[in-house]
Protein backbone atom coordinates (compact mmCIF):
# COMPACT_ATOMS: atom_id res chain seq x y z
CA UNK A 1 0.00 0.00 0.00
CA UNK A 2 1.28 3.63 -0.99
CA UNK A 3 2.32 5.14 2.48
CA UNK A 4 0.69 8.69 1.19
CA UNK A 5 -2.71 6.78 1.34
CA UNK A 6 -1.84 5.35 4.90
CA UNK A 7 -1.90 8.78 6.83
CA UNK A 8 -4.51 10.16 6.43
CA UNK A 9 -6.48 7.53 6.99
CA UNK A 10 -4.83 7.25 10.21
CA UNK A 11 -5.74 10.46 11.14
CA UNK A 12 -9.51 9.88 10.13
CA UNK A 13 -9.87 6.74 12.39
CA UNK A 14 -8.05 8.88 15.10
CA UNK A 15 -10.77 11.96 14.58
CA UNK A 16 -13.37 9.04 14.17
CA UNK A 17 -12.53 7.69 17.66
CA UNK A 18 -12.31 10.95 19.37
CA UNK A 19 -15.55 11.87 18.09
CA UNK A 20 -17.00 8.56 19.37
CA UNK A 21 -14.90 9.32 22.71
CA UNK A 22 -16.54 13.08 22.85
CA UNK A 23 -20.25 12.34 21.75
CA UNK A 24 -20.74 8.89 23.79
CA UNK A 25 -18.17 9.87 27.36
CA UNK A 26 -17.93 13.06 27.25
CA UNK A 27 -14.94 15.28 28.38
CA UNK A 28 -13.27 13.06 30.42
CA UNK A 29 -13.22 9.70 28.15
CA UNK A 30 -12.24 12.48 25.21
CA UNK A 31 -9.14 13.32 27.03
CA UNK A 32 -7.85 10.21 27.57
CA UNK A 33 -7.97 9.13 24.18
CA UNK A 34 -6.43 11.83 23.02
CA UNK A 35 -3.82 11.39 25.29
CA UNK A 36 -3.16 7.94 24.58
CA UNK A 37 -3.25 8.95 20.32
CA UNK A 38 -0.54 11.70 21.12
CA UNK A 39 1.74 9.12 23.39
CA UNK A 40 1.45 6.32 20.63
CA UNK A 41 2.15 9.27 18.19
CA UNK A 42 5.33 10.01 20.33
CA UNK A 43 6.13 6.37 20.40
CA UNK A 44 5.97 5.52 17.08
CA UNK A 45 7.86 8.58 16.14
CA UNK A 46 10.96 7.79 18.15
CA UNK A 47 10.48 3.79 17.22
CA UNK A 48 11.07 5.09 13.58
CA UNK A 49 13.62 7.35 14.44
CA UNK A 50 12.29 10.44 13.13
CA UNK A 51 12.07 11.57 16.86
CA UNK A 52 15.23 12.25 19.40
CA UNK A 53 13.85 11.41 22.70
CA UNK A 54 17.60 12.75 24.37
CA UNK A 55 16.54 16.13 22.72
CA UNK A 56 13.29 16.44 23.55
CA UNK A 57 13.89 15.54 27.60
CA UNK A 58 17.04 17.93 27.51
CA UNK A 59 19.63 14.82 28.08
CA UNK A 60 20.76 14.87 24.36
CA UNK A 61 24.45 15.50 23.40
CA UNK A 62 24.91 19.73 23.04
CA UNK A 63 26.85 21.04 19.93
CA UNK A 64 29.05 23.67 20.74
Amino acid sequence: MDMRLLWPLVGMAFGVALGFAGAFGGFGPFFIVLFLGALGFLVGRAIEGDLDLGRLLGTGRRSR
